[in-house]
């Protein structure tokens, strides 16, 4: 969530992070609000100041008549006033939920089609195995099953490829342990509040990705990064703590609404999946730094899989609302011949902070709001299909990795 004070300093600049996002809201109408909430506010005040006054003339002594009928007077408008006041900064508070979190100025402008190839890494093959045609004829995978339990897109893992899983995820927790985060397991489930001030509004309604509990405030995480921006929530974190780094382990539930016309095959696209996130909180003048850091773990990730990929720095039209930027690494599927997404990373500022009430103190004594950023580590569903399509053999057993071996008895193949 922006500051309104913000919006009003910074019109031109929020204009344009709005046009560049793509969404359709009017910071004009959104300032006329806030103009309404002010002049509300002025008058609640004034009166409330007279009543007082009014209320102090009346001690020790009789009321005049027409003191008395001011009092009647102030007490029926003031009534009517709050009300609309109240109304006033809960229609503002709503609108200011829509609003998009500002742009870096290096962000690329345009769609999805303009984003910037940043680098590239690794060989790419020309050929490879389709991962559910190949995970099926291994009975490891079992979507019939799963969608006669859940539905459509959900699954059940077995046997080996449920332990290359496994693998996966002590591979990758290995590695951010290593950079110094401190691991986490997180709730599943969210409030609306924490929902809320991560910032995932969609463009259209029709976009809404959550499943909700019904009769509950609650809602089931798309990822962990949901739990752990309200971490701090209400906090005040002092200076000398940050950087905070936390690696969440969930599970991760999606509608996948919107994604129509995308790669949807297998494991690729689905509703429900595990994943390592990685997170931070830090000083304003450090986020940038650590989101080419959470960068670089990704690719030392990634490299250690021996996967090739590129880095894409991702353009505001296809950026979400909390992002001021965006790293997107896609890896070479050897199966589609094209760059698909793994993972992502991005740089929220103050931009969730500000929503959840997150907060740090300075040395000076001052107080303001901290920056967060997010990225994946390694979604695992969607990791198995980069190892399957890259190591699975025609007819024949699967290479485990170099680097999973360790969490598989040593073995070289599966």
């Amino acid at each position: 969530m922006l500051d309104i004070n913000f919006i009003r300093e910074n019109k031109k600049e929020v204009e344009k992070s709005v046009r560049e996002k793509r969404y359709k809201i009017s910071i004009d109408d959104l300032l006329k609000l806030d103009d309404e909430r002010r002049e509300a506010l002025k008058q609640v005040e004034d009166l409330r100041k007279e009543k007082n006054e009014i209320a102090s003339k009346m001690k020790g002594g009789k009321p005049s008549s027409e003191l008395i009928a001011r009092g009647k007077e102030i007490k029926s408008s003031l009534s009517s006033l709050e009300e609309t006041l109240t109304e006033k900064e809960s229609k503002l508070r709503t609108e200011l939920k829509s609003v998009p979190n500002i742009i870096f100025d290096d962000v690329p402008l345009g769609g999805e089609e303009d984003s910037v190839e940043i680098k590239t890494w690794g060989e790419k093959k020309s050929s490879g195995v389709d991962h559910l045609d190949y995970a099926i004829s291994r009975d490891w995978v079992d979507f019939e099953r799963g969608a006669k339990v859940a539905g459509s897109k959900f699954y059940y893992l077995k046997g080996e490829l449920a332990l290359l899983e496994n693998a996966l995820l002590q591979y990758g927790l290995k590695k951010v342990l290593e950079h110094g985060f401190t691991y986490m397991t997180v709730p599943d489930l969210v409030s609306s509040k924490i929902l809320e001030g991560c910032g995932f509004n969609p463009r259209t309604s029709d976009q809404s990705d959550e499943y909700f509990v019904e009769n509950e405030d609650l809602a089931l995480i798309a990822t962990a990064e949901m739990p752990l921006t309200g971490y701090h929530m209400d906090e005040i974190i002092d200076e000398d703590k940050l950087p905070l780094f936390y690696a969440g382990y969930s599970a991760c539930f999606r509608k996948e609404a919107g994604t129509y016309g995308k790669y949807t095959r297998g494991l690729f696209r689905v509703h429900q999946f595990n994943k390592l996130e990685m997170y931070a909180f830090c000083l304003p003048e450090q986020s940038k730094e650590i989101h080419e850091k959470i960068l670089k773990i990704e690719e030392d990730i990634w490299q250690g899989l021996e996967i090739p990929y590129h880095i894409i720095n991702i353009a505001a039209g296809d950026l979400g609302s909390p992002a001021a930027k965006k790293y997107d690494m896609e890896y070479w599927s050897p199966v589609n011949q094209k760059y698909q997404e793994i993972t992502s990373c991005s740089n929220c500022t103050d931009f969730q902070a500000r929503a959840v009430n997150c907060r740090v103190r300075r040395k000076d004594g001052s107080v303001e709001f901290v920056h967060t950023l997010n990225g994946t580590a390694i979604p695992l569903a969607r990791a198995l299909v980069v190892i399957l399509e890259n190591y699975a053999k025609e007819g024949g057993k699967l290479t485990v990795p170099k680097v999973l071996r360790p969490y598989l008895n040593n073995m070289e193949e599966i």
